[in-house]
């Protein structure tokens, strides 16, 4: 794992445009340099074989947290692996070391979430200890 530098941002950003499709880069760029020496989020890097093929991004939040029992708590916002090097326990050494960075911090909780249409997603956080709090469906009207 390495952690998020201004060194490695571009990779970083790279993986996130792979992610998130709909980001634009300069818009990534400037949120996750803001991240380089953040008290309240960190984002690490995996590396394999000389390649970035993975990261994460975890943020302390102080709101509200569906099923949370303290608070502040660590909060996933984010875990890829590239296509190819998934099922190859990447995302579990990953999820290992968030879990560890937390506990170290003092918080007793990780949570995280997902869209209730995203089942691989879904299948992920279950399978590596998450358990499912809520499902809800978010409303907008316009006025």
């Amino acid at each position: 794992m390495e952690e998020l530098s201004t060194d490695n941002l571009k990779h970083l950003i790279e993986l996130v445009l792979e992610f998130w499709d709909d980001c634009e880069f300069e818009e990534e760029f400037e949120n996750y340099k803001a991240i380089i020496g953040s008290t309240n989020e960190i984002c690490y890097l995996y590396k394999a074989q000389e390649h970035y093929v993975g990261f994460l991004h975890i943020s302390i939040r102080n709101d509200y947290v569906e099923g949370a029992t303290d608070l502040p708590i660590a909060y996933l916002e984010a875990i890829y692996v590239k296509p190819d090097y998934q099922k190859q326990g990447i995302a579990k050494k990953m999820i290992d070391f968030a879990e560890n960075w937390c506990r170290e911090k003092g918080y007793k909780q990780l949570a995280s979430d997902t869209s209730t249409t995203n089942n691989a997603s879904i299948d992920f956080h279950k399978k590596i200890g998450f358990t499912e709090v809520e499902r809800i469906v978010c409303f907008i009207k316009d006025l």
